[in-house]
């Protein structure tokens, strides 16, 4: 997921410039130049902060764009267990209380709610009967789905082979979206302020497996002062250490060098990455966000105390969660019956576990 979010990080790369600089010296012992550098990561010339001033809608000849990439944000969907998890707990929680009715089925109703809760847009079609009356909604992917720059027009813009973009007829599609304070033509997802943490919840997941199925990690020099017999003794070592990769790659090496000193090899480590590179700390931290913007306990999701006290009272926690999250999500979905003038859409009754009146 890391390629994820948007066009402007690339732009943002291809106008930072990197911090480095060079240094030579000339060494007293040996009379040669010893060089050394320093180097820094790139660094924007448009901070990330303030680029969110910029969006403006980019419009086409027939539709506007979303001020982020659909695509992008559903395949953000599996970038981290926690947030997953989330999103299926209030879709499963609505699944459950959700009435069918002859126009709205489940299916096409929890395909709608997780385009909704997911990438901050969910759009329904309005199929009628010869009489001019709703016969059924049909969901469109929010994925391929545009504003129109006509009044109540909207677009199916995935392209098929030797076909062309569709536009719906006028009225017939009905969008909900989660308001956003910057335009009002898309919805942005709830949860995008933990978007980092959820990425760089991955990021430190791929980089310990790719720690553990490397093996050799080149995070040591391996320093050696004494004189060796011939370069042949070099190139042997030279080979053992590149083949310490990969399967069975945890083998110890002896090296005997007649009449070495006890210093002769150092093994010097660039930087302890299995004692420093704060793994679990980066885990339980963006866990923490990611729980946060989606504002779900966490006994919800099955996550394990770290404490002897636990997390409380399963069936409250459910009951406030109910209450203050997914009553007012039911709330903005009903919406669709005023757009369809008929009671396309209802919810059945939550029954308390006992911990909110």
């Amino acid at each position: 997921m890391t390629d994820l979010i948007t066009a402007h990080d690339a732009a943002l790369a291809r106008t930072g410039s990197a911090d480095y600089g060079s240094e030579q010296t000339l060494s007293k012992a040996t009379g040669k130049e010893v060089t050394m550098f320093t180097f820094g990561d790139p660094e924007s010339v448009i901070d990330g902060r303030e680029l969110w001033s910029y969006f403006e809608m980019y419009r086409t000849e027939d539709w506007y764009e979303p001020p982020l990439p659909m695509a992008s944000l559903a395949k953000s969907f599996n970038m981290s267990s926690h947030h997953r998890s989330a999103v299926a707990l209030k879709i499963n929680l609505l699944l459950k209380h959700f009435d069918p009715t002859p126009q709205f089925d489940r299916k096409n109703f929890e395909k709608w709610a997780i385009d909704f809760l997911q990438m901050g847009n969910g759009y329904t079609e309005r199929r009628d009967n010869l009489a001019g009356r709703i016969l059924r909604l049909d969901h469109s992917p929010a994925v391929h789905t545009r504003v129109g720059v006509e009044a109540d027009v909207f677009w199916w813009t995935k392209r098929e082979v030797g076909g062309d973009y569709h536009a719906y007829a006028p009225g017939k599609v009905h969008h909900l979206l989660q308001p956003e304070p910057l335009q009002e033509i898309y919805g942005i997802p709830e949860w995008l302020s933990a978007l980092q943490s959820g990425l760089l919840n991955e990021n430190a997941t791929l980089f310990r497996r790719r720690y553990y199925k490397n093996g050799a990690h080149a995070g040591f020099v391996f320093y050696v002062s004494e004189p060796l017999a011939d370069t042949k003794t070099v190139e042997k070592l030279q080979e053992r250490l590149q083949s310490a990769k990969g399967v069975g790659n945890f083998k110890n090496m002896f090296v005997n060098i007649p009449g070495g000193k006890k210093d002769g090899i150092q093994i010097m480590p660039i930087a302890d990455v299995v004692a420093k590179d704060e793994f679990s700390n980066i885990k339980n931290i963006t866990r923490d966000d990611m729980l946060a913007a989606h504002r779900v306990p966490p006994q919800l999701i099955g996550i394990i105390p770290q404490n002897n006290g636990g997390f409380g009272d399963v069936g409250k926690a459910t009951d406030i969660f109910f209450s203050n999250e997914i009553e007012p999500l039911m709330l903005r979905m009903l919406e669709i019956n005023e757009w369809a003038g008929s009671e396309v859409l209802r919810f059945r009754d939550y029954v308390p576990n006992g911990g909110a009146g």
